[in-house]
């Protein structure tokens, strides 16, 4: 009975952090107005939380094969649950993004070690029922998130939408404390900090430059800070293969099955995820509904992605992760491109079926994700093989946001200029950087000038519709890089007999 509340208590985690997640995505137009937030500002407090989560998920997951992963998730289960409250009382953005940060560092904890307590918990087929009702959980936060955030932001403000980890995050701490065993790979080595200071640089450095790019018209310090990211992604691939208990077993790499599931992961995050952003903005700002009806209108997407999710998880054991992983990804890139192609015309149901096809995607994806992180490793090794998985989502999520805005920056702002000068009105708008920011807030909206906000809903429909058309593309790339690399032959046998808890 113990291990069914581990399975409790990771799911409780899980949720929580899942919750967070789209619950902050309907708030965020209402985090901008009432902290005067910049376009750039809100990339980061999605960013800021991702990035601080990538950069230490290896180390977390290391650390709780070493120290104990019950130990390492409670501690993250504590700094969370205190970063949240930290969120909710922040007067500025630079304040929020900072708290940001820090949660990002819990959820490293927790996101580094949870798959793995599972992972030790189960085996055989209770290792697939487990990790279908993981899957369901993910679908079931996100399918409630946009709904739960859209009440509370427009009931009480975005504050509440911080506020409410602190109960489930102290609720999840006593069931933890009371009820999950503790386990742990006796070989498991300390902390690897040459492989940590090189891998959160290069991830700074790299969204950094992405998100601040156009702001820097691509400036030869942007440039540096690019290429310093590159510099430093080698430098860690070196400090990992001459460690002798690297953080990143780069010999991991060598199953293609395994590299099939993390390209997966971060295609999905940055194809999909990352979108979120964008699709609110829209939603809210241009067409003008509320962070309610913004919620409500994610549903389709998020309650289709809930209910496939535990069918997913029971089928990927019996037929294989391979289909659902590239036929997941299949669909995401089928319903982006059903989404491509909106007009200053449309209402928000030319999302409508392109969002649900994306919303079976999902769901068929993330529990087959779960199964093939750590089916092609060693029971011993899950913890590793669990945070480099949960590293690739993360990774996703942060690049795909700075690179989706970038292009998302400069096409709005190159059409809106286009538009402006050819209709005689380029006086009448605000100039450089700023111009983006306008237009996405809903800046022309404001004006009730029908020539200004028809030129704006041009101009953002563009840079929609090009990020869109890529994220798809992107999507199918991973789809049939999924296809070729993940073969049954690299899955570690489920008979094989789970890691006894210490």
């Amino acid at each position: 009975m113990a291990k069914w509340w581990t399975l409790v208590a990771v799911t409780v985690a899980t949720f929580m952090l899942l919750l967070d997640v789209t619950i902050v995505n309907v708030a965020l137009p209402s985090i901008e107005r009432d902290l005067h937030s910049s376009f750039t500002d809100l990339q980061w407090v999605i960013d800021a939380y991702a990035l601080t989560l990538a950069a230490l998920l290896l180390t977390a997951g290391s650390l709780g094969d070493g120290m104990g992963r019950r130990r390492v998730f409670l501690i993250g289960l504590g700094i969370f649950t205190a970063a949240s409250a930290l969120c909710g009382f922040a007067t500025t953005p630079l304040m929020l993004n900072l708290a940001r940060a820090l949660q990002g560092v819990g959820g490293a904890c927790m996101f580094g070690t949870g798959l793995a307590l599972l992972a030790t918990a189960y085996s055989g087929r209770d290792r697939g029922t487990a990790l279908g009702v993981w899957g369901a959980t993910i679908g079931v936060a996100v399918a409630v998130g946009p709904l739960v955030g859209g009440v509370l932001v427009q009931a009480i403000g975005w504050e509440a939408i911080f506020f409410v980890n602190v109960p489930i995050g102290i609720g999840a701490i006593a069931l933890t404390l009371a009820r999950v065993a503790e386990s742990r790979d006796p070989s498991g080595a300390g902390i690897d900090w040459a492989g940590t200071v090189t891998f959160s640089g290069a991830l700074f450095l790299l969204v950094f430059g992405l998100i601040r790019g156009n702001a820097e018209h691509w400036s030869a310090a942007i440039i540096a800070c690019l290429l310093g990211a590159a510099a430093l992604l080698v430098a860690f691939v070196v400090v990992e293969l001459r460690s002798a208990d690297p953080m990143l077993d780069l010999a991991l790499f060598r199953k293609p099955a395994f590299d099939g599931a993390s390209i997966a992961a971060f295609v999905l995050s940055a194809a999909m995820f990352a979108m979120f952003l964008y699709l609110t903005l829209y939603i809210q700002n241009i067409l003008g509904y509320s962070p309610l009806q913004s919620g409500l209108r994610f549903l389709p997407l998020t309650l289709l992605s809930a209910l496939v999710a535990p069918l997913s998880g029971k089928l990927a054991q019996r037929l294989g992760v391979r289909w659902f992983l590239s036929g997941g990804l299949l669909l995401v890139s089928v319903g982006l491109m059903l989404m491509h192609g909106i007009t200053p015309t449309d209402g928000w149901t030319t999302l409508l079926f392109g969002s649900m096809v994306c919303g079976v995607g999902i769901g068929l994806v993330n529990p087959a994700l779960a199964t093939a992180a750590i089916g092609v490793v060693d029971p011993r090794r899950s913890g590793m093989a669990s945070g480099i998985n949960s590293t690739f989502r993360q990774v996703g999520i942060a690049t795909g946001i700075a690179a989706w805005g970038a292009l998302f920056t400069h096409q709005v702002q190159a059409t809106f200029l286009s538009e402006a000068n050819t209709s005689g009105f380029a006086n009448r708008i605000p100039r450089g950087g700023n111009v983006s920011d306008f237009i996405s807030f809903g800046g022309a909206q404001q004006t009730h000038n029908q020539q200004l906000i028809h030129a704006a809903d041009v101009a953002f429909d563009a840079g929609l519709n090009h990020i869109l058309l890529i994220a798809a593309m992107v999507a199918l790339a991973g789809a049939v890089l999924s296809a070729v690399l993940v073969r049954p032959a690299d899955f570690v046998s489920a008979r094989a007999p789970a890691e006894q808890p210490a």
